[in-house]
């Protein structure tokens, strides 16, 4: 939104228009693959993460999602009831836990992808490589301004209310 350009609209802003897209693209989840596959997309954004780098700690898949501890912890909570998860004590640290999909989790984890690449593919149908290779890399200083930005939080404020302030 331009405030000095009267025609200009809240629905103009490149903020609300990336909500847009994150909102747009999340709503289809529950009904082509949550159902199905008794996923949350909370749950589902977690195991594309363990699937490909299996072993990483919960603070990990937080900073890598975006999501706050609560909404990773229901997530992990809801991959182990459903047998999806497993947890193996840090050689490190013993009070951290490495992360691991179980077997019933790679699986569930090998049909969803296949869904997300169609999906993916669907979506950036119209979109020419160069185009995409441009969004990757604005997206990529967004996500390390937002972080550094997130980081810098005082002690005791919460980065979302840092970030609302």
């Amino acid at each position: 939104m331009n405030p000095d350009d009267p025609a200009s609209t809240v629905e103009d802003t490149v903020f609300l228009k990336l909500v847009r897209v994150v909102n747009l693209t999340a709503r289809p989840f529950q009904q082509r693959v949550g159902r199905l596959h008794q996923l949350t997309l909370n749950e589902w954004r977690t195991m594309a993460l363990l699937g490909a780098r299996p072993g990483l700690t919960a603070t990990q898949l937080t900073d890598l999602t975006g999501l706050d501890k609560m909404a990773v912890s229901r997530a992990l909570a809801g991959l182990q009831r459903a047998g999806r998860l497993h947890r193996h004590e840090d050689p490190t640290d013993q009070r951290r836990s490495r992360l691991y999909l179980s077997s019933a989790g790679k699986a569930v984890h090998a049909a969803v992808a296949v869904q997300a690449r169609e999906r993916e593919a669907e979506l950036f149908a119209g979109v020419a490589a160069p185009e995409l290779q441009q969004l990757n890399a604005t997206l990529d200083k967004l996500i390390a301004s937002v972080a550094c930005c997130s980081a810098s939080a005082p002690p005791g404020v919460s980065t979302r209310d840092a970030e609302a302030a």
